[in-house]
């Protein structure tokens, strides 16, 4: 899936779209699929995923010792083109000041390579964050407060799914 974005799309408008492009393109008929995109925005520029070591260790000084944002879109599609439900969860983060040496060996334990900016709060670089305002699940990438309202929107009630019980 191309996640590039398109002329005049604002980073709200970027993460919408993609969460529901991914959504509507995993859905079968009677199936609901929840999907999510998530970026990491400072001085107007979006910070996707690094494609190289270079790249994460470029976006980690940027985000060194400031304070970003990361939105979430979230969508809800269900299959047979039925009612589907979607938003957007926003959270202010901020980063210590980092030493080439720690930005070296964090991009060496090969974590950053899959998360937008560089960073996995819920892992090891959790040791570089200084705060979060808004949602920590946002930051992770699954903003639950909205993905328990999106599934409401829809008429359903998460705390009624329950895992198997073992028999």
């Amino acid at each position: 899936m191309d996640e590039s974005v398109l002329p005049d799309e604002t980073p709200e408008q970027l993460v919408r779209r993609l969460s529901m492009e991914k959504a509507r393109a995993r859905v079968d008929a009677g199936e609901l699929v929840l999907a999510a995109d998530t970026i990491v925005i400072i001085d107007r520029t979006i910070l996707g995923k690094p494609n190289s070591d270079n790249e994460a260790r470029d976006m980690l000084r940027r985000l060194a010792g400031r304070r970003h944002t990361v939105l979430t879109g979230v969508a809800l599609a269900q299959g047979d083109r039925a009612p589907s439900s979607q938003g957007i969860e926003r959270s202010e983060v901020e980063i210590v000041r980092m030493s080439e040496e720690e930005i070296d060996w964090y991009v060496e334990t090969g974590e950053p390579m899959d998360k937008a900016g560089s960073y996995a709060i819920q892992g090891l670089g959790a040791l570089f964050v200084a705060g979060v305002q808004g949602n920590y699940t946002n930051v992770v990438g699954l903003p639950l407060p909205l993905t328990k309202a999106l599934f409401r929107d829809l008429d359903f009630d998460l705390r009624q799914f329950r895992r198997p019980q073992n028999r």
